[in-house]
């Protein structure tokens, strides 16, 4: 299927708007050009009855001018009213759906792909593709209906002058624009690749202001914004000159089409085939014939432009998902037991194994911390847990395997904290509601005092209207991650799994949050993934070290805090 077809599917459900918007610019088109010809006609009429040369009918021709001119004004300001309308509602399905494409797809399907580049996709193509009904296929099949009518009315009254006509309206309304097209597809490929470029470069820098900063990059950095932008503005002057090209040409092609129809005419007037109004009417329908035709090679240097953005949102929006939802999900269980055997993970199709025939047991109730070094497959298995990554080997949720249930569904009974997690640039109260949009302040703060922020949350001016900033640079990274603890509070989820939570933190800290951790959560099940041992007695009560993706040993937290003791004495 092509990306006309496709794009024009998306488009469906605003088609009646979308035709009656032709309806309409058709309407106020032929409108225009009706009243052109039947005004010269009815000023030549009337110079006619001056010289006393003539009687007409009055009432006709000028209650025809005054329809014209009506239908002109009111259908064109109906056609903007109209045509505006669908475009918006078109930009806002499609936006919606890509964002809906992508969501499945985030992260294992999306790890190649910038944030700048994603952002481009939703934002500045979808604006691109926007422009497809309004900025090109409703001007051309305007012009084509309008050239139609001309050529008829036109026939009317000579048919020399419509079959001479007729070449020069497929030179300006056709070949030029087709012409223009192919001639700056090149230079319209140059400004994509560089507007994306530059918007790449803007997201990189504001991420990285602080390093350009302290590394003394700012030079070379705008240097670089500098050519990108002068490649840029050099495609758009290169191709501005075209539209100038193409512009004088259609002046040209009308002034040829006023020559031809002043010829034409004052030949038919000496066999007496036609009269002095009806000459007058045959050069302003020559002039007229053109207008329409006007907006086709601005509309038709758009069409690379939208094609390549039509093609790469496609391309994103085709993508597989990594984990997919089984067409007919299990019901939930209502235990909370995981149960890992033999399992393997990796976080992309022909990488390296992260999970290495894991097996491990996580009864309800149990509060278990996991241990190991870096790169050892920590992490991992919580994106796994969370559904983010696909797996070998079977892993059940009460007695059902994982791969059975909705990912949604699991979410809602795995509550996770990711290492980095992401704080959206708002205040604490709408990061924190996320997870519970109705949850009152006072649920609020009482999970911020679990997670030891209280007394933050004190010594803000705005408390929880205070901003975050975004993904928390107004905190320091003990501060966001104790904040995402909170908000995963919120869930009331029986699994809770923390990603290194203590990161960031001194010990006395530490240690008071692991303490209130444990009060709340009781009645859950607990995975503390962490490197960092101090204090972690306080929450769990047994410890399981993994080591390249594999658990090699699990002991109960006395048993394990006295052995690293050992060891360390050992080593000393």
């Amino acid at each position: 299927m092509n990306w006309q077809r496709r794009l024009y599917e998306l488009m469906q459900p605003q088609r009646g708007r979308m035709l009656a918007a032709l309806g309409l610019s058709l309407l106020a088109s032929t409108a225009g050009i009706g009243l052109m010809a039947v005004s010269g006609h009815f000023i030549a009429s009337m110079a006619l009855v001056g010289a006393g040369a003539a009687a007409i009918n009055y009432y006709t021709p000028a209650a025809l001018v005054r329809l014209f001119a009506i239908l002109r004004t009111g259908g064109r300001y109906a056609e903007r009213l109209c045509g505006h309308d669908a475009t918006l509602s078109i930009l806002a399905r499609l936006r919606g759906w890509l964002f809906g494409r992508l969501i499945p797809l985030a992260p294992a399907a999306l790890a190649q792909q910038r944030g700048a580049q994603l952002l481009s996709r939703l934002r500045a193509d979808i604006d691109t593709l926007e422009q497809s009904y309004l900025g090109l296929w409703l001007p051309s099949a305007v012009a084509a209906c309008s050239a139609l009518v001309v050529l008829i009315v036109a026939a009317c009254w000579s048919g020399w002058f419509a079959l001479l006509l007729l070449p020069l309206l497929l030179f300006a309304g056709a070949w030029l624009p087709w012409r223009l097209q192919a001639v700056h597809a090149d230079d319209a490929a140059q400004i994509d690749r560089d507007a994306e470029a530059l918007r790449a470069a803007w997201a990189d820098a504001l991420a990285g202001r602080a390093e350009l900063t302290m590394w003394g990059a700012e030079d070379a950095f705008d240097a670089r914004m500098e050519e990108l932008t002068a490649q840029r503005e050099a495609a758009r002057a290169r191709t501005q000159r075209g539209l100038a090209r193409a512009d004088a040409m259609l002046a040209a092609c009308s002034g040829i089409a006023l020559s031809l129809a002043l010829l034409i005419g004052v030949l038919a007037m000496q066999q007496r085939h036609l009269d002095g109004p009806g000459l007058a009417l045959l050069a302003m329908l020559a002039m007229a014939a053109f207008e329409p035709l006007l907006p086709l090679p601005l509309a038709w240097s758009r069409l690379a432009a939208i094609k390549a953005a039509a093609q790469r949102v496609f391309e994103l929006a085709d993508r597989t998902p990594a984990v997919l939802d089984p067409a007919a999900p299990a019901p939930m269980p209502q235990a909370s037991d995981l149960h890992l055997r033999e399992v393997w993970m990796r976080h992309a199709q022909h990488g390296e194994w992260a999970l290495r025939g894991l097996n491990l047991d996580l009864a309800a109730g149990t509060h278990l911390a996991l241990v190991g070094a870096s790169g050892a497959g920590k992490s991992s298995l919580a994106q796994l847990l969370g559904r983010l990554y696909p797996y070998q080997g079977s892993v059940t949720l009460g007695g059902m395997a994982l791969d059975q249930l909705c990912a949604d569904d699991v979410r809602e009974r795995l509550a996770i904290v990711e290492q980095t997690p992401y704080l959206f640039d708002a205040s604490l109260r709408d990061n924190l509601r996320i997870a519970a949009p109705n949850a009152e302040d006072t649920t609020l703060r009482r999970v911020l005092a679990v997670a030891q922020l209280d007394e933050f949350l004190r010594e803000l001016p705005n408390g929880l209207d205070t901003w975050v900033g975004a993904n928390g640079v107004n905190l320091s990274g003990g501060e966001a991650r104790r904040l995402a603890i909170a908000r995963a509070l919120l869930v009331d989820a029986p699994v809770l799994v923390l990603d290194e939570p203590s990161e960031g933190l001194d010990a006395l800290t530490t240690v008071a949050l692991y303490k209130a951790l444990a009060v709340e959560t009781q009645d859950r099940s607990v995975l503390l993934i962490t490197h960092r041992l101090g204090g972690i007695a306080a929450l769990v009560d047994e410890v399981a070290v993994i080591e390249q993706g594999r658990i090699v040993t699990r002991r109960a937290v006395e048993g394990f805090a006295a052995q690293t003791t050992d060891n360390l004495r050992d080593a000393g």
